[in-house]
Order: structure tokens, then C-alpha cells, then sequence
């Protein structure tokens, strides 16, 4: 399916983000700046089934529009399908999107703005996920019996995060900073969210910061408290979790980029209409129980706004990630492919 030279390229990327001290755990990113990923990947980008363009994408055990728009039959009709090429590790996700080995992916806004600093061929093309007061991006989780109440308390503890590079880690410590906490004090340690419940139930993480659906374990949980949301943070500013498009793809085959946008707002509308059947769904796709699944909530028509990107430029840049002025907003988005968008 794919050739092996652009696996290396992504793991070189992958390390070199490491360097950056953004993790190889988190999810993360790619490239030589003198090179653009995408021209380099050695996946087709123009695969054609008769008419149809297939776009290649991850077949992972989680909830996601991709998956649903085509369960809901919003690809019949339209110039392009997906192709799955199996299981896809979180982390690997925005590296392959800008090598093209896969041609979709929907990660943080973080990990994309860093994989354009370091030069890939990516972009944000639909806003995906985003946090309301009663349906948060993630939530934050200590045992009532740890004394754990106040920002200060995490001060020697050790946070259990899913990624480092993503909005775990950046909403959080700027957060923290802001309520006087010294973060250096603070120990972050990667746990996938589906086990960070168990982590800091039996004491492996003092606080433990879970994403929906597996959010709704912790709350049904007796021995946990939860302490805040990411809306009660920033207000629900960080929470956008686009999805995102591998340039040379793009410049190939415009019109199924936009027939995979228009399928998105669909899949996202019917969500947001339908939050109980989408838990079900949800429940269904991951093996979980339906009365632990957390529903999600996405943005109108999936239009992109500007302040979630410059949010997380502003943090990159603080945290030395990225140098003052790498990235700017306009290079990390467009809203060209959809049809919401005003001409």
C-alpha cells in the first residue's frame, strides 16, 4: 500500500519532535523544512476506483466523523471514498498526514501547528470536535481521598496526559501557570486515556485528565472526584480538534477534499442533532458500555475560526516550541473546501 522509504521519513519526523521536546508519546509531527512531506511520500495520491478517488485514513477502535459519514452513506453520491489502511497509533497521525502515507487526520491543533514549523505538507480543512459546559474536551480527575482540591495541591503530584505536544499538556500547564503553580514541580506522564481511569484509581497518577468517551467512566466512578473541565480553563478555547489534510493530496484531488469536508459537516450536524443515538453509535464502534459513553459536539458546518489557532500559537511560542513568528494562523488553515464557507 505504501512504500517503506516514507514509514522512515514520518519515524525521523517523529524523533526530531521529540528533540523539540514535544514527545514522541504525543501525537505528533513531521518533516525536513526543505523538503515538504508531502512531495516526498511515496503513497498514491491519486488511487481510483473507476471514478472514485480514495482517500487513505486510520481504522481505529475510536469514535470519529470519517467513520460515520460513511455509516450515514454521506460518501454515496459524491467523487471519493475512504480506503482504510488499518490501525493507526495516535501519535503517528499528523506525521502521516504530512508524509501522505494517510491523507486525513484528526488531531489538536498543537501537533499540526508544530508540523508546519517543522515543514510538512498539512493543513486544517474542517474545525472537527469542540468543548461545551455540558459536553468538555477533557476532564480532570483526582480521588476524593487525595486531598488533591486546588491547583497548588498538584504541586509534587504526578498528571497523567494522553499526549504530550497536545491539549492535554499545553491547556493544562497554561492554566496552571496562571493560578500561581510552579509546573516544573509537576511530573506529566503519558497514559492512554482509555486506562487513565485505573491509573489514578489505584494511585499510579494523582490527577488524571481523560477525553470523552472514556470520561464517562471516571464520572460513574464513586472513588473519583472531578475537579474541572477544559471549559472551565480556557472557556472552551483550546477544545477544536480539526481535521486535517496532506497538501499534496489536496492540490491533487481538490474536489474530493471537498466532497470529504461536505461529508464531515453532515456527520457533525447529525451528531449535534442526535447526541443519544451518536453515544450509541459510539458504544457500539469502541465496546463500551452505553451508560459510561460521553457524547460529543462539534462545530457548526465545520468552519474554521482563527482564535483556537492563535490560541495555540501563542502557546508554542511561550513554551519555545516554535519561534516567535514561525507560524502564522493563515498558513495552519482554510476553510477553501467548504461549502459553508462564503465565496
Amino acid at each position: 500500500m505504501t512504500s517503506r522509504t516514507p514509514r522512515r521519513t514520518a519515524l525521523k519526523q517523529i524523533a526530531s519532535f521529540a528533540a523539540l521536546g514535544l514527545g514522541v508519546s504525543a501525537c505528533s509531527k513531521p518533516a525536513d523544512p526543505a523538503a515538504p512531506a508531502g512531495a516526498a511520500s511515496g503513497a498514491s495520491t491519486s488511487a481510483k476506483a473507476g471514478n472514485i478517488v480514495e482517500f487513505l485514513y486510520p481504522d481505529n477502535p475510536s469514535f470519529d466523523l470519517i467513520y460515520l459519514a460513511e455509516k450515514l452513506g454521506y460518501f454515496e453520491g459524491t467523487s471519493t471514498r475512504p480506503k482504510y489502511i488499518g490501525k493507526v497509533a495516535a501519535p503517528q497521525i499528523i506525521p502521516l498526514v504530512g508524509t501522505g502515507e494517510i491523507h486525513f487526520g484528526a488531531r489538536m491543533v498543537p501537533l499540526v501547528i508544530s508540523a508546519i514549523a517543522s515543514g510538512a505538507d498539512i493543513q486544517v480543512i474542517a474545525s472537527g470536535g469542540k468543548t461545551l459546559q455540558e459536553a468538555p474536551h477533557m476532564k480532570y480527575f483526582v480521588r476524593k481521598d487525595s486531598g488533591i482540591r486546588t491547583p497548588k495541591d498538584l504541586e509534587g503530584k504526578t498528571i497523567g496526559i494522553n499526549s504530550f505536544g497536545a491539549c492535554a499538556e499545553f491547556v493544562t500547564k497554561k492554566y496552571l501557570r496562571q493560578q500561581g503553580v510552579d509546573v516544573a514541580k509537576i511530573n506529566f506522564l503519558v497514559v492512554p486515556d482509555n486506562q487513565n481511569e485505573q491509573a489514578v484509581s489505584t494511585k499510579n497518577v494523582d490527577l488524571a485528565i481523560i477525553h470523552p468517551p472514556h470520561s464517562g467512566g471516571a464520572e460513574a466512578n464513586g472513588d473519583l472526584l472531578r475537579l474541572w473541565s477544559d471549559f472551565d480553563l480556557d472557556g472552551g478555547l483550546g477544545g477544536m480538534a480539526p481535521y486535517s489534510v496532506n497538501g499534496k493530496f489536496a492540490r491533487e484531488n481538490p474536489q474530493a477534499v471537498r466532497d470529504v469536508v461536505a461529508a464531515l459537516t453532515k456527520a457533525a450536524s447529525w451528531v449535534n442533532a442526535n447526541p443519544e443515538e451518536s453515544r450509541r453509535y459510539t458504544a457500539e464502534r469502541i465496546g463500551m458500555k452505553l451508560e459510561h459513553v460521553e457524547r460529543y459536539a462539534y462545530v457548526e458546518d465545520q468552519l474554521v475560526s482563527e482564535p483556537p489557532i492563535q490560541y495555540y500559537i501563542d502557546i508554542l511560542e511561550a513554551e519555545g516550541k516554535i519561534a516567535p513568528g514561525k507560524v502564522k494562523v493563515s498558513q495552519v488553515y482554510t476553510n477553501a473546501f467548504n461549502p459553508h464557507a462564503k465565496a
